[in-house]
This record gives C-alpha cells, structure tokens and sequence, in this order.
C-alpha cells in the first residue's frame, strides 16, 4: 500500500492549497471537518480535514492563512490532536477557549477568506463573520482541485427500513411534517441532513460505515410530495415500490433546477444544518427563505412505541455479546498477551454472533492505561500497545442492530492485583455521577443543559470535572450522536420529551496515566402517578451490562445508591442471564451478586 504521506507530505499539500488560494484571489480558506451533508460521521470522499491535517477526529475546523494556519478543536481530541499534526505547520487551538471566530479577528480582519458554500451552513458563517473578516464563496473547493486521490464518493444501495420496525409509515411522517409546513404558511422545506431525510422515507443505506444512511438530499413540500435527490441507481425496485408515488427521484445535478423552480414560494431552511449554497442558490432563483429548525430533528428524536420496543430489543440483544466479553476479559487481561486492538476485535467478533447486527455504531474506543485519558482514542497500527496486568483499560462501543442503536462505555481492571486506591475513589464517584443522573426525576420542560451538573457533582466536591458532555441524543437504527437534545452545559435548551434516548457518561481522565467513563444509554419516560398537577419524566436504563466490582469502593456509595446499584445488578441477571452459556453465567453471577 502507498503511504500517501510520504509521497505527498503534509507540508507539500499546505503549500500547494495557499498556491490555489493565490489563483482565487483570496487571503485564507476555511477548512471544517464536515462534508455537504454537514454531519458527523463523512465518508472517505469528505475527509478533507484529515487529508490536509493529519488529524482524524469527528470534529474540528482549520484556518489556513499565507503566514500561519490553526487547527480548532475541543476537549475530548486536546492529546490526539497534538499527536497527529505537525506543530511546525499548525498551530493547535481549543475551539471553545479560543474560537475561530477570535483567532480570525486577530489575524486576518478585514482579509477576504475563502469557502466552500456546500461545507458550512449559513450559521456558522455569520459567526465567523463577526471576526471582521470578508469571507467570499469560492464555487470549485481549492482542496479538491489538489487533492489528485481522492476516493470515489460512496454508491451502496438505499434500501427501505420496515415499518414495523418505524412504527410510523413513510406516507404518515410526510403529510405531519408537511402539516407543520402548511400551518407555518411555507410551501416547502429543503432537507439538508441526511438522517432527517431517512427518517422521513424510512430509509436506510450503507453508504458510511457506521450509520446506516443512504446520503442524500430532499425537497418536502406542503401537499407532502417529496423529490429525493440521489444517484438513481441507488434505489432499487424494492425502495421505490416502498416509496411511491408521491416522491420521485432525481440526480444531484438537478437539484440547482428544482431549487429555481420554487421562484416566489417560501421555503423553509435550518440555518444551523443546511450547506449555506441553498440559501444562496433560493436568494437567487427569486424563493423567499424562511429560517427555522430542520422540521424533522425534534419529530425523530422522540421514538415511536416500535422504536422503543426495538431499542430495548437491542440493548438486551447487545448485552450478551458484551457480557460474554467481560467474562473473557476477566480471563485473558490479566496474563498481558491482549492488545487493544485485539480486545476490540473480540468484542466485535461477539457482536457480529447476534441477530440483527449490521456493524459497529462507531469504531470502538479501546484505550490501556494512559491512552484511556484519550477522550476519542482510536487505536492504529502504530499506537496499538498490550494491555499490561494491574492497569485500567477504559472500552466505549457500540453497535447497529436492525431495531436500534447501542453505545456503551466501562471502564476495566485488568488485575491481578487489587486497584490502587485512588484510582477506586475517582473510579466510584464516576459511578455516582451516573447513578444520580439516571435516578434523576424531572419536571416537563427541564432541558439536558440543567440536568448536566447532577452528573458532575460527586466529582466537582472532590475537586474535579471532565472536558466534554455528560450525554447526547442517539438514533433509532440511525447516528449514535443524534440532537437536538443532550446533557451539556453547552447543549441547546431543548426540553427533554418522552421517547428521547440519550446518553449518561460522567469521566475522568489524567494525562498520560489513565481515564474513566461509565456510560448507560436512557429512555426518557413520564412518571406513571407523579404527585401534583405538573407532568413529571424520568429515565429508564436501557443498557444491561455491569460494572468492574474490583473498581466500586462499596463504602463511598450511600444507601440510595448501593440500592440503585444493586437492583440494576438483579435486573441484568433476570433479563440477560437466562440466554447466556454455563460459565459465562457463573461469571455473570459473581459479576451482579449485591454489594
């Protein structure tokens, strides 16, 4: 295999894409980690951060000027992006400390900086324009005109998502969505993001390898027709048959004709999720824009019975093949034989015995020792190490099953000897955390943003805190990371609404020795007989799988919490044991048997 760093070095790709911006006539380009569909998770083909960079985490954002160039991200990639660029050619900046909004006001006010008009939503380019900066829409990306290998973009065929699995068909979400339209007085709504579109169609597809999505694009419009911009060949008989009628598809060429064609309607647009090139392109067909939220993103993330049903499915189903892998775990870690990516393999290799499972919700984090303090640790050839006796191993996987979507993370001790003393304290008021947030009861209209705190104050009364969200949103056979609503301090204040699932995952990590994250996946719940006239929700823990007991100092626990903890323990065993082999249920038992 070529080693296209070595034949096209980092600081090569630097100087040839200043070379281009020369050509443009601009003084700087914006380079985000995102690709038109502005989500998350990019294919091969949108990884353009990473390709001029080096650095391969989910979020980020590079300025590059002709003097200097900064890349931007925030806590959880602080180490690994040190470790991946190259700090004679980047200067590597916390993008919440210093944004690039900040840094640009300092060195480039009044210059004209470049962008692609397909990678950014207009949002995002008001901020950066408050830095003084004239930003100018560049029509041919600069990176792609060097960027010679570049992958192919994906083609798998998009397929349909069973209704009894949706719980709602494709024909009923169209016409309520389109019943918000009718009501706000719009005549359409452009759908950028590509989750909101699947969720609309009941589709799916392979075209990443996490998140099952079939990427595209889509006009709905206030008589609930559709038109699904994609490469045609992509769906076949079944999904259009699935489909009908009422949506058509069409290439992504056509779309700049179809946006012309909506001259004098108003189109709804989410200045947050849409590329700001439709924006542009409907100021210029003649469309009045309306910004507003993406119509979808608060329907989808309130899951249907069906998809409750499925999730909870899954998390039982999910729960076998990681309790097989701790059982072996406690077996194997202690001898110093296992890798990481080894251990992350196994684990794999278990899921993949399971009904349903379609691939990994994201690449596992696997981290030994010091590499757990990696918040976004992604093992490689080269910085795949053992996992020695006596040290933690922190584990954060998950998996796409056909009926939901999992994410769990423990935190491990590899024995044989006991863990030291400090690492059980920090390791037990993790636990709290997490204990409290899922005990946590909550008046309707409590949004994510006020219940953060609950999970980080065991550890802030000893003085310590953790650099990212306590949770986010997740998919229903869709993206582990899904909004509009999560646990953070700088989460959207989206009042949490029954059928929501989010994640619970307090930590704590010390450079260069170890980190911790427990994380449980919850099903926001109202609260069958709440005392009062207000309506009350709470959490049901969807995740059966449990804790490392050698890591849990029992004293340090009071007794609502031991009670908690015990009763999760029984429940795992009811739930999960009765479908295990022989020994790994003996393990089981031992693993739940109460504090």
């Amino acid at each position: 295999m070529v080693n296209h760093l070595v034949t096209y070095p980092p600081q090569n790709r630097l100087e040839d894409l200043r070379a281009g911006l020369v050509r443009a006539g601009v003084d700087g380009f914006v380079i985000p980690r995102a690709d038109e569909f502005l989500g998350e998770y990019v294919p091969p083909s949108g990884e353009r951060l990473a390709w001029l960079t080096g650095f391969t985490g989910s979020a980020g954002m590079a300025i590059v000027l002709p003097d200097r160039a900064a890349v931007f991200t925030d806590g959880r990639y602080t180490t690994q992006v040190a470790q991946q660029t190259d700090p004679r050619l980047w200067e590597r900046r916390h993008i919440i400390e210093e944004p690039p909004v900040t840094w640009l006001k300092a060195h480039a006010a009044g210059r004209r900086i470049g962008y692609d008009p397909w990678l950014h939503p207009q949002a995002a380019l008001d901020r950066l324009a408050a830095s003084g900066a004239v930003l100018v829409p560049l029509p041919v990306n600069p990176l792609d005109a060097i960027w010679a290998d570049r992958p192919a973009a994906p083609t798998a065929p998009a397929e349909p998502w069973p209704e009894e699995f949706a719980g709602r068909s494709a024909a009923e979400k169209r016409e309520a969505i389109a019943a918000v339209l009718r009501e706000a007085g719009q005549d359409a709504a452009t759908l950028a993001d590509a989750h909101s579109v699947a969720w609309l169609l009941n589709m799916r597809g392979g075209d990443l390898d996490h998140t099952p999505l079939a990427l595209a694009f889509a006009i709905l419009r206030a008589d609930g027709s559709v038109t699904l911009f994609m490469d045609p060949s992509k769906a076949g008989p079944t999904l259009r048959e699935a489909l009908g009628n009422a949506v058509s598809i069409e290439p992504r060429e056509a779309l700049p004709a179809a946006l012309e064609a909506l001259k004098g309607r108003t189109v709804r647009l989410d200045p947050e999720a849409t590329p700001a090139w439709f924006g542009q392109a409907l100021g210029a067909a003649g469309a009045t824009v309306s910004p507003g939220p993406d119509p979808i993103r608060l329907p989808r993330a309130c899951k249907t019975e069906a998809e409750r049903t499925g999730a909870r499915a899954a998390h039982r189903r999910d729960a076998r093949p990681m309790i097989r892998f701790l059982a072996w775990f406690a077996r194997e870690a202690r001898h110093g034989e296992l890798t990481e990516m080894a251990a992350a393999s196994q684990l794999l290799a278990f899921r993949r015995m399971e009904d349903r499972f379609r691939a990994e919700s994201f690449p596992a984090i696997a981290g030994a020792g010091e590499h757990g303090a990696i918040i976004h640790y992604r093992a490689t050839e080269a910085s795949n190490r053992a996992i020695h006796p006596n040290e933690p191993f922190l584990l954060d996987s998950g998996a796409q099953y056909l009926d939901g979507t999992t994410d769990i993370t423990r935190t491990l001790w590899t024995g044989p000897g006991a863990p030291p003393a400090e690492l059980r304290t920090r390791y037990t008021l993790v636990l709290r955390g997490m204990i409290a947030l899922s005990a946590t009861r909550f008046p309707e209209g409590v949004a994510g943003p006020h219940l953060d705190a609950i999970a980080r104050r065991p550890l802030w009364e000893a003085g310590l805190d953790y650099d990212h969200g306590t949770g986010h949103g997740v998919g229903a056979f869709l993206s582990v990371h899904e909004g509009p609503a999560a646990f953070s301090r700088s989460a959207a204040n989206i009042p949490l609404q029954e059928g929501m699932i989010l994640s619970d995952e307090p930590g704590f990590y010390l450079p260069g020795a170890y980190g911790i994250r427990l994380e449980n996946l919850l099903l926001v719940r109202p609260v069958a007989a709440a005392p009062g006239p207000r309506r009350w929700l709470h959490f049901e823990t969807l995740t059966l799988v449990p804790f490392d007991r050698e890591l849990i100092d029992a004293g340090a626990l009071d007794r609502t919490e031991r009670a908690w903890l015990d009763a999760y323990h029984a429940r795992i065993l009811v739930e999960v044991g009765p479908t295990l082999d022989g020994p790994t249920m003996e393990w089981l038992r031992a693993a739940c048997a109460p504090l």
